[in-house]
C-alpha cells in the first residue's frame, strides 16, 4: 500500500505534497527536519492522506496534485478529505 499526503506547516500554513509507503515514518522524517524541503517550515499537521494499492499510483496523484496552482483545489481536498480524480 501508499499514501498521498498533504502536510500544513504550522509555521507559515503552507501545504506540502508527497506520496510514501511509510505514512508514519514520513511524517516524523518532515518534523525532525530531516527532510531537506521542509526542514525549515516545521513543524507539520498531517492534514489529509489516501490509501492507494500500488507507489506508482500514488506518486501519479501527487504529481497531478503538485500541479494545481490553485490553493483552494488543495482547501477543498483537506476541508472533503477526498480526491475525486483517480490515475
Amino acid at each position: 500500500m501508499a499514501f498521498v499526503y498533504i502536510l500544513q506547516s504550522q509555521k507559515n500554513k503552507r501545504y506540502y505534497i508527497g506520496s510514501t509507503i511509510d505514512l508514519r515514518n514520513r511524517l516524523e522524517e518532515h518534523n525532525s527536519g530531516k527532510s531537506k524541503y521542509t526542514s525549515l517550515t516545521k513543524p507539520f499537521k498531517l492534514v489529509f492522506n489516501q490509501e492507494y494499492k500500488t507507489f506508482r499510483e500514488a506518486k501519479k496523484i501527487e504529481y497531478k496534485l503538485k500541479s494545481f496552482k490553485n490553493r483552494a483545489i488543495l482547501d477543498r481536498i483537506v476541508k472533503d478529505q477526498k480526491i475525486l480524480m483517480r490515475s
